[in-house]
């Protein structure tokens, strides 16, 4: 169950727990995010050997297939800045600065179609 008060999330998960003694529901707060931290950890630990998780990797993967049909050209001498043409226009990249004029780079923190083109 979602709900956005975080007292209201603990409430719907002892429902069943509310005529116990007070040290009953304790021991069954701890037991309850005891699993919640176990299941979490353990589907950290599954990934730990990546470098991202696998939403991000996904997101990835997409934009390296999208910018597969784009024309890349380097503006600078020192290969950080470059512009991309895409079909939609061109699009102006900074490695250093890690942004893309599309936005997309510097609003997800991950790099843009554009961008994965330039890497």
């Amino acid at each position: 169950m979602m709900t956005t008060n975080n007292a209201e999330s603990v409430n719907a998960m002892l429902i069943a727990e509310r005529d116990y003694p007070m040290a009953s529901i304790f021991n069954s707060i701890t037991k309850r995010f005891d699993e919640i931290f176990s299941e979490r950890h353990a589907y950290v630990f599954k990934y730990k050997d990546n470098k991202f998780v696998p939403a991000a990797e996904k997101i990835l993967r997409d934009n390296m297939s999208e910018g597969n049909s784009f024309y890349l050209e380097n503006i600078s001498e020192d290969e950080r800045q470059f512009t991309v043409f895409d079909s939609g226009g061109t699009e102006k990249i900074d490695l250093q600065k890690r942004s893309c004029s599309c936005r997309k780079f510097e609003q997800v923190k991950i790099p843009c179609d554009h961008a994965m083109v330039t890497l």
